[in-house]
């Protein structure tokens, strides 16, 4: 995707146009009390007692997985071992009670998703013994035991999809014993999420939820008046997980993806038991699979926001295939909050919203006004990206620091973030607006973005502006730091604009010290220059899609802000 053909159905709104933060604060001390309390209650007798019921022999249907497994994945399994973003578990005496997992493995391992890959592996006959080894030893240690790990709304409604869609691996043994477990334990699992899906986090997490509730009702005998509950719920939920123009929002495109996929294998069950889904899935779906796609750089995988992974293009095929949808990237997303310049062979992403509300994300960024830019299939200019990879080498110490405005490629002032970043993973005081005007013209795109993150504190609005010419071959930029209305006196700062480069990047200094030479391996040269401050070349890291983290390098060009304000200048060129 090393372009986008113009589409009229996605007119570029011209002009200004002011975004303001959410007014809903976080979760308060008592509210996360109450529902870590909530949570604590399912290890109680009153709990599993409400669990207990009668389960369904079979299924009446088998619902197809819409979405591609990894078959490298796959295939480590067929051979013994389950390899997940650099961490590696013996299949062979695999506990899930376990307690060295990272917190991105546990998910992937009590969801079940690893079923999906181990049927990409496509040999059924040594797969089927695989799962349903793994499944016993899943029964064993949480069948009986519900605890948060395990049974968190999120995962579970998505262990009642994997469960159903790759129910040929995990039900094909003749014990009945087993098959018994297992579909007692699905039955269980349906009458768990009755009960917690509407106080699963707001958002994508509850939306897994709900879906879950449907597929029990669709898929198990007698479930149509839990269906009906369920789609009562998933209205509600879809409304509190997507923004207008069909962006998640807690705006992290990693969670979009994650709930594209899960509504797609929904709508699979419906096909499956030849029901009309609600029209109201098809429409988030329609508007979410263009909202992705706007943040989809020229190598056909994500770019990095809200600390998520760039998905790679193997991933984001398998997923918007699956989810049935053809569109074209969304440009100006006016809610979600992302904008995208594509110009030949250049795409540009610029985060042009405040972050999101603090209790919709867990590791939310301060990431306002950033960009990465692609050049064809080669990633120039990233954010590092990553801090909610989890998996091996990411310390919680490295994944707050991922967080940070200084991880992305902004400015930033003092050192300092342009929205406060809590340990807890809460967002703080900082960005509330966000002021936009974008100009599409022959002669090439022009979008000027500013926010008051730091006006409170040290008395500047950020304002950046972006012009790319018409074969987009050359990217002009401005970073302004212009008084506020109310100037604090005293408050003596320093700036540095950051611009991280991607990980096949290789830079040299010119002779001036005010420029360098960017060589893409296997890509372009491209020149950068600069005006306004000193300009050093500095290391970075960058977090692939695959959670590995890769040592890079970044432009920082620094300097002091005077009382009234500072103006850096800077351009890409290609060369050649």
């Amino acid at each position: 995707m090393s372009g986008d053909t113009p589409d009229t159905s996605d007119t570029i709104e011209s002009g200004k146009r002011l975004v303001r933060a959410r007014t809903s604060s976080g979760s308060s001390l008592g509210e996360r009390l109450l529902n870590q309390f909530y949570r604590l209650t399912w290890r109680t007798p009153i709990h599993a007692f409400k669990l207990r019921g009668r389960y369904p022999l079979k299924l009446l249907t088998v619902p197809e997985d819409p979405v591609l497994g990894d078959a490298e994945r796959g295939l480590a399994m067929l051979e013994g071992t389950i390899r997940w973003r650099g961490e590696t578990q013996a299949i062979e005496g695999c506990r899930f009670d376990a307690t060295n997992w990272s917190r991105g493995f546990s998910d992937y391992m009590h969801s079940f998703a690893w079923l999906r890959d181990l049927a990409a592996a496509k040999d059924r006959d040594i797969a089927a013994p695989i799962a349903e080894y793994l499944m016993r030893a899943w029964l064993s240690a949480n069948a009986d035991n519900v605890t948060d790990a395990a049974w968190r709304g999120d995962l579970a409604g998505k262990r009642v999809l994997y469960w159903a869609a790759h129910a040929p691996l995990i039900l094909s043994s003749t014990d009945l014993v087993y098959r018994s477990s297992v579909l007692n334990t699905l039955a269980r699992t349906a009458r768990h999420l009755d009960r917690v899906a509407d106080r699963t986090p707001i958002g994508v997490p509850r939306v897994h939820a709900w879906v879950g509730v449907i597929a029990a009702g669709l898929l198990m005998p007698g479930g149509e008046p839990r269906r009906t509950f369920g789609e009562a719920g998933l209205q509600k939920a879809l409304a509190g997980a997507f923004t207008y123009d069909g962006g998640s929002v807690c705006r992290s495109p990693n969670a979009l993806a994650d709930g594209i996929v899960t509504l797609s294998m929904l709508v699979k069950a419906y096909e499956a038991r030849r029901i009309q889904p609600d029209a109201l899935i098809g429409e988030v779906l329609a508007k979410a699979v263009p909202a992705l796609q706007g943040v989809m750089m020229g190598d056909g995988a994500l770019s990095s926001w809200q600390g998520g992974l760039p998905l790679c293009k193997v991933d984001m095929d398998a997923i918007l295939l699956g989810s049935g949808v053809r569109a074209r990237p969304m440009r100006q997303a006016r809610d979600w909050g992302y904008q995208r310049i594509s110009v030949g062979d250049t795409i540009i992403v610029i985060d042009a919203a405040p972050p999101p509300v603090s209790r919709l994300v867990e590791t939310g960024c301060a990431s306002t006004l950033a960009i990465e830019i692609s050049d064809a299939t080669h990633r120039l200019v990233v954010n590092c990206g990553g801090a909610r990879a989890g998996g091996a080498g990411m310390t919680p110490a490295l994944a707050q620091g991922l967080r940070t405005t200084a991880a992305h490629s902004t400015l930033t002032l003092s050192d300092s973030n342009s929205t406060s970043v809590h340990a807890d993973g809460s967002l703080g005081k900082g960005v509330e607006e966000v002021e936009l005007d974008r100009q599409e013209a022959e002669v090439g795109s022009r979008i000027e973005v500013s926010h008051d993150g730091y006006a409170r504190r040290y008395g500047f609005v950020h304002r950046r502006s972006m012009s790319v010419g018409p074969d987009g071959r050359e990217i002009r930029g401005d970073d302004v730091l212009v008084p506020a209305q109310v100037r604090r006196k005293g408050q003596a700062a320093t700036f540095a604009v950051r611009f991280h480069l991607g990980p096949d990047v290789e830079v040299s200094p010119t002779a001036d010290g005010n420029g360098a030479l960017l060589r893409i391996s296997e890509g372009a040269l491209w020149q950068f220059r600069s005006h306004g401050g000193a300009l050093v070349i500095d290391d970075s890291l960058w977090v692939d899609g695959n959670g590995r983290i890769r040592a890079t390098q970044q432009l920082v060009i620094s300097g002091e802000v005077p009382a009234g304000g500072a103006s850096v200048s800077w351009a890409f060129r290609r060369a050649g």
